[in-house]
């Protein structure tokens, strides 16, 4: 199902573009279809992970760009009337580390789109299958948490976040939690004494983000980097799945 949301390109007050650097820019790509990084219009930038020390623990680097995915899960009774459906819940944050013009504290309007867009492309399209977090219908089922730190701003990131979030997740186990049959009381069972369990994962949603420009006819970039995003006129965020189907499409 393809979902639309309106989404504003994030405007960073702490990096200055000068008219020369936006007219080099545009004039590269108008001329040589050529990005200041070297990159074509279609390239994304290199992406690397890094998982650890503990599981559900994922750092993807795309370009320079850095963003730290940490998934947990606690027991909790179901919610919203689902008496046998865990739940998978994001949180998103933009610390000092990624820029000198974000706060700790509470999440600010960037931080809340992004996580808006990762519930959409994980939560709301059945990437992970909740009735399988289930425990004991209508008391205890798992809550899965991901928190998402943005480590470095340079564009990109709410592509970045998914790829996190989309290892975080692959790689994350639970703990097994069984029922007693005589006293329905459950119990929770260490990794020495039982293996963890991983996330039944049915697909993997992946954000692709595009930049327009007005003044260029039939010009699009694909991972746009932090000062392309200051000078591109508009941009929207395709998530697909593993499988080729659409999830969603968020445009601003």
């Amino acid at each position: 199902v393809c979902q639309a949301r309106c989404f504003v390109a994030m405007a960073r007050d702490d990096l200055l573009i000068s008219t020369n650097e936006r007219e080099f820019i545009l004039r590269a790509l108008r001329e040589n279809e050529l990005r200041v990084d070297g990159r074509g219009p279609l390239d994304v930038r290199r992406v690397s992970y890094r998982f650890g020390p503990k599981d559900g623990q994922c750092e993807v680097t795309l370009g320079q760009t850095r963003v730290l995915a940490v998934v947990s899960a606690s027991l909790e009774a179901p919610k919203g009337g689902r008496a046998n459906e865990g739940r998978l819940t994001m949180n998103v944050e933009f610390g000092p580390m990624a820029s000198p013009n974000f706060e700790p504290g509470r999440p600010g309007q960037d931080a809340s789109e992004v996580a808006v867009i990762l519930e959409r492309a994980f939560t709301e399209t059945g990437a992970v299958d909740v009735e399988s977090l289930c425990v004991l219908a209508g008391k205890f089922v798992w809550n899965v948490r991901c928190d998402v730190h943005v480590l470095d701003a340079c564009g990109n990131i709410v592509g970045a976040s998914s790829l996190a979030v989309a290892g975080a997740l692959r790689s994350f186990r639970r703990p097994e939690a069984t029922v007693a049959p005589a006293t329905r009381q459950v119990v929770v069972h260490s990794p020495d004494q039982r293996e963890p369990i991983p996330l039944a994962i049915r697909h993997t949603p992946v954000a692709v983000t595009f930049g327009f420009f007005e003044g260029l006819d039939g010009v699009l970039l694909i991972d746009p980097s932090i000062k392309e995003e200051q000078v591109v006129d508009g941009e929207m965020v395709v998530v697909m799945t593993n499988h080729d189907e659409l999830c969603a499409v968020h445009k601003g």
